[in-house]
């Protein structure tokens, strides 16, 4: 006897059948419209600078629009989020960071993005580390292991800047306090900009900045490298020694900038998105522009992303922990 189907059987049918074949068809023309590349810090800072690159190029490498939007806040938290909760069709994308996917998890509570698997990890793209600088003439060494003795000596009350809690910067001194046992004052700014000025001007001790900023007051005589945190040294400072080279040896520091989207995106779009980061980030006008703010391309493609960005959460909890900070 043959079957028969309901007008309900039927539509459902057909809605099904419709699903399962517009999605390859939509993977395969990903993408037809502008997308959104979010930057969950303020304009101007090394992490702007670095996906504008990449916006550019992703322009590109998918023949569409690429429009970068800051959404800054909790140290990268509030864009991630943003992200995190968007369509997860492959045209919002986060510019993530080591304080937005491996720092905040440890640090803050009620996040959105508590998980690491809120997102599909598309690719790695630079590490920049951070460096050790002071105003010579508020801090009078030549050495982290003066500094130290330093800071020893005067028992209490020497502060270190940073662009705000959570961030690599802020970090470093932290495991440079616990690690030396020494009494440090935090003194976090919103912003590298107002650091640096503050430790130019005499009113903080030192700070571990990123690189990107602070190498131009480096160069220009306003202020000392002592280390720098990456480790290897720098070609950009090779007569600075490395944090390891000064009697730390565990201690490795940086932040990174890749690109993710929102968990669930279809895997063949994260692929293209794959290749295509990853041709932007190879390129030779990439590689150059990523030297000249001192950092450098770093390339993983989306499992080695993934597994990379579990090994720094480890890294930085282990930190923060050791550091006895408070979720914020």
């Amino acid at each position: 006897m043959p079957q028969t189907f309901s007008r309900k059987q039927f539509l459902l049918t057909v809605a099904l059948l419709g699903a399962s074949l517009a999605l390859p068809a939509a993977a395969d023309s990903f993408p037809n419209r502008p997308l959104k590349l979010v930057v969950p810090f303020s304009p101007g800072g090394n992490t702007d600078v670095v996906a504008r690159l990449v916006g550019q190029g992703l322009a590109e490498a998918l023949g569409q629009p690429v429009v970068v939007e800051n959404i800054p806040g909790a140290n990268g938290a509030i864009g991630a989020s943003r992200v995190a909760a968007a369509a997860n069709d492959g045209y919002t994308l986060l510019f993530g960071t080591a304080g937005t996917q491996a720092i905040n998890p440890s640090l803050y509570r009620n996040l959105s993005e508590k998980s690491l698997d809120d997102f599909e990890y598309v690719a790695l793209v630079t590490s920049i580390p951070n460096v050790l600088v002071i105003n010579e003439s508020k801090t009078p060494v030549k050495s982290v292991a003066e500094l130290v003795s330093y800071a020893r000596e005067r028992r209490t009350g020497m502060s270190y800047g940073s662009p705000g809690m959570g961030s690599t910067v802020h970090l470093s001194g932290e495991l440079l306090k616990s690690a030396a046992k020494l009494d440090l004052v935090h003194a976090p700014y919103k912003g590298s900009a107002p650091a640096l000025t503050d430790l130019i001007g005499g009113q903080i001790d030192f700070i571990f900045e990123n690189i990107t900023p602070a190498l131009p007051f480096i160069q220009g005589g306003k202020l000392k490298a002592l280390a720098v945190t990456s480790a290897e040294r720098l070609p950009q400072l090779p007569q600075v020694p490395t944090m390891k080279e000064s009697g730390f040896p565990s201690f490795v520091t940086a932040t990174w900038n890749g690109v993710l989207a929102p968990k669930g995106t279809p895997r063949a779009v994260v692929q293209r998105l794959e290749a295509a980061t990853l041709k932007v980030a190879s390129s030779p006008e990439f590689k150059a522009r990523v030297a000249a703010l001192g950092g450098e391309p770093r390339l993983l493609g989306s499992t080695a992303f993934r597994d990379f960005t579990r090994t720094e959460y480890k890294h930085w909890g282990s930190i923060i922990q050791a550091a006895k900070l408070e979720k914020q």
